[in-house]
């Protein structure tokens, strides 16, 4: 629970200190976005196929620390600092460093409590890797369309 509470705090007071190139409606939506897309695939993979789960494999109060304040602050500071308008390369090895931190955030998570507060069942650190490049660019493509919407909404407000 410890590392839980620490990883909130510290992850969020980054996001939002630091996150200055992101506005608050694409803030609310990268935020209610990862909640819902987690909580979509936790569904199966973490209650209906018992791949892992967070402090214990019931669905609990304590867990929801986990699906609803962990991950959008972190969410938030990837596509803060993302490199839009680099090489192709540079945007791949931005991604590359950070799942290489998420991953050994993961392994660190898998302490024993009170540090840790993940556990695996029949999920492997491996597949988190293969996932969370695909979520990353998920994310990216769901900002783009933020990005696109808040351009046509300030069209539309110009041409009234």
């Amino acid at each position: 629970m410890i590392g839980l509470i620490f990883s909130i705090i510290l992850f969020n007071t980054i996001a939002f200190k630091y996150c200055t190139k992101l506005s608050n409606v694409q803030i609310l939506n990268i935020w209610t976005f990862t909640i819902a897309f987690q909580n979509i695939f936790d569904i199966f993979v973490e209650i209906k196929y018992k791949g892992y789960w967070y402090f214990n494999q019931e669905v609990d109060w304590v867990g929801i620390l986990a699906h609803t304040l962990l991950i959008p602050s972190v969410n938030m500071m990837f596509l803060n600092w993302y490199p839009y308008y680099e090489k192709k390369w540079k945007q791949f090895f931005y991604i590359t460093l950070w799942v290489i931190g998420i991953l050994v955030y993961e392994g660190l998570t898998l302490l024993p409590e009170p540090w840790g507060f993940f556990h695996y069942g029949w999920w492997k650190l491996r597949y988190s890797a293969i996932i969370d490049i695909l979520l990353f660019l998920i994310l990216l493509q769901f900002y783009k369309l933020i990005k696109r919407m808040e351009h046509l909404d300030k069209e539309k407000v110009k041409n009234k």
